[in-house]
C-alpha cells in the first residue's frame, strides 16, 4: 500500500509538468502557424519591394473611386453604375504600367465601341414586332459574338487585344439584351461608359505618376541580366573542366544554376515586350523604342544557354576523360572560355548602361575566335588517333560544343550591336575616355644626364 501511494504522489507531482510541456508545444505550433504567412510576406517584400508599393497604389485607388458611392452628389449622377468605376479599377490596375495602359486602353476602347453597336442594335430592331425584334436581336448577338471570339484566336491580336475583346462581347450584349426589357438603355450605356473611363483614368493616372512601375525597365535588366548569367559561366568552366580552381568563392560564383533561369526565360520576355509597347517615353527610353529586338537577343541568348547546358552535362558526367587527354586541349579552350565570357560580360554592362559594346566586345570575340580555329586544327591533329577512343569523345565534344559557343556568342553580339545602332547608343565609357586623354596630356617626360646615361621619367 506504500508503494501505490508513492506512485500515486509521483504520478501527482509530474502532471504539471505533463501538461506545461503540452501546453508549451500547442503554443509553439499556433506560433508557428501565425509566423509562417508573416515570414513568407516578410521575404516576399524583401525579394522586391514594389510589391508593397503596387498594393498600396491599387488600396489608394479602389478608396478614391470608392466615393462615387459615398458622396451623394455623385451617386445621384451615376447610381448603382457606380460599382462599375469599383470594378474596373480592381480589374485593369496591374503590376506595370505598361499591362495597365494596355488594360485601361482595351477596356475604354471596347466598351464605348460595344456599347455603340449594341444601342445601334437596339434601335434597329426597337421600329418592328416583338417577335422580330427578337428573331434579329438574337441573330445580331450570334454574329458579333461569333466573330469576336474567331478574331481573339489571331496571335497578334490574342497577345495585345484579347482582353479588349472580351470586354467588347460584354458590353454589346449587355446593351443590347438590356434594351429588350428596359426602355432606358441610353442612360445606361451612359453610365456605364462613365463610370468606366472614370476608374481607367484614374488607375492610368497613379500608375504613372506615383512610384510607376515599368515594364521596359524590367525587359531591358533582364536582357542584360541574362547574359551576365552566361559570362559568369563561362568565367568558371575552364577551372572546373580542367580542376585548376584553388579558389572557393569564384567555384560559387561560377555556380551553373543561373543559366537554367535564361532558358526558361522565354514567356516572361514575350509578355514585358507586349506589354512594353504600350508604355510612353520614359527614362532612357524613347518613342517607338525596338522591343522586338529584345526578343531577337532573348532568342539568342538562350540559344548560348543551351550550349552551356551541354557542357554542364559533361562537367557532371559520370563518365570523365583522363586529366592527360583534357590537358592537350586546354590552352585553347581555357582561351575560349575566358574571351567569351569576357566578351558576354561587356555585352551586359552595355546593355545595362546603353552604350554601344561593340568596341569592347569585338576583340574578345576575335580572340575566341582565333582560339576555336586553333582548337579546330588541334582536334583534326593525328595525334588523337592514338588515344582510346572511349576516352577521346567526351573531350571532343566539349571542344566541338566550345566552338560552336563561339560562333552564338557572335551571333548574340551582333542582335546586341544591332539594338545599340537602332537606340542609338552613346559611344562606350565617354568618362574614361576623357579621362585617359587627360592624363596622357599630364604626362611629363624629364630626362637627366648623368655619367653618360639618360633616364626618361614618366610622371
Amino acid at each position: 500500500m506504500a508503494s501505490d501511494n508513492n506512485q500515486e504522489s509521483s504520478v501527482l507531482k509530474e502532471l504539471p509538468k505533463i501538461a506545461w510541456t503540452r501546453l508549451k508545444g500547442c503554443s509553439d505550433k499556433v506560433v508557428s502557424t501565425v509566423m509562417c504567412p508573416v515570414r513568407d510576406a516578410k521575404n516576399l517584400g524583401k525579394q522586391d519591394p514594389r510589391r508593397i508599393t503596387h498594393s498600396c497604389k491599387v488600396g489608394l485607388a479602389v478608396t478614391l473611386v470608392s466615393l462615387l458611392y459615398y458622396f451623394d452628389f455623385l451617386y445621384d449622377g451615376f447610381g448603382v453604375s457606380a460599382m462599375w468605376a469599383v470594378m474596373t479599377v480592381i480589374i485593369i490596375f496591374d503590376f506595370t504600367v505598361g499591362a495597365t495602359l494596355g488594360k485601361g486602353v482595351n477596356r475604354g476602347v471596347a466598351t464605348l465601341i460595344g456599347g455603340a453597336l449594341g444601342l445601334a442594335a437596339h434601335r434597329l430592331t426597337s421600329f418592328n414586332g416583338r417577335i422580330v425584334e427578337f428573331s434579329v436581336l438574337g441573330f445580331f448577338i450570334f454574329l458579333i459574338s461569333a466573330l469576336a471570339t474567331f478574331i481573339r484566336f489571331f496571335p497578334k491580336v490574342q497577345a495585345r487585344y484579347d482582353y479588349g475583346l472580351l470586354v467588347f462581347i460584354l458590353s454589346f450584349c449587355l446593351i443590347s439584351v438590356s434594351g429588350y426589357r428596359n426602355d432606358e438603355v441610353m442612360l445606361m450605356a451612359y453610365r456605364r461608359l462613365s463610370t468606366v473611363m472614370i476608374g481607367g483614368v484614374l488607375t492610368v493616372f497613379i500608375s504613372i505618376f506615383v512610384c510607376p512601375i515599368w515594364a521596359g525597365e524590367d525587359l531591358h535588366n533582364l536582357t542584360a541580366n541574362n547574359i551576365e548569367k552566361l559570362g559568369i559561366f563561362m568565367e568558371g568552366f575552364e577551372r572546373r573542366y580542367f580542376e585548376t580552381n584553388n579558389d572557393k568563392k569564384q567555384e560559387k560564383k561560377a555556380s551553373p544554376d543561373g543559366y537554367i533561369t535564361v532558358i526558361n526565360s522565354k514567356s516572361t520576355a514575350d509578355t514585358l515586350v507586349n506589354v512594353a509597347k504600350w508604355e510612353p517615353r520614359h527614362g532612357r527610353f524613347k518613342y517607338w523604342h525596338p522591343w522586338e529586338q529584345y526578343l531577337k537577343i532573348g532568342a539568342n541568348t538562350r540559344e548560348c544557354a543551351c550550349k552551356i547546358d551541354a557542357l554542364n552535362c559533361y562537367l557532371n558526367s559520370k563518365i570523365q576523360t583522363p586529366m592527360e587527354i583534357r590537358e592537350k586541349i586546354q590552352e585553347p579552350c581555357t582561351t575560349i572560355s575566358q574571351q567569351c565570357s569576357h566578351a558576354l560580360r561587356e555585352l551586359s554592362v552595355g546593355i545595362k548602361k546603353m552604350s554601344s559594346p561593340a568596341m569592347l566586345s569585338d576583340p574578345h570575340i576575335k580572340n575566341a575566335e582565333a582560339a576555336a580555329k586553333s582548337l579546330e586544327s588541334l582536334l583534326q591533329n593525328g595525334k588523337w588517333l592514338e588515344i582510346d577512343f572511349r576516352d577521346m569523345i567526351p573531350a571532343a565534344a566539349v571542344a566541338l560544343l566550345l566552338i560552336e559557343m563561339v560562333s552564338c556568342t557572335a551571333k548574340l553580339a551582333d542582335s546586341v550591336h544591332e539594338l545599340a545602332s537602332m537606340s542609338k547608343f552613346r559611344a562606350p565609357y565617354d568618362n574614361a575616355v576623357k579621362a585617359n586623354q587627360t592624363c596622357l596630356e599630364r604626362v611629363v617626360v624629364v630626362t637627366r644626364v648623368s655619367n653618360d646615361h639618360k633616364v626618361s621619367l614618366l610622371c
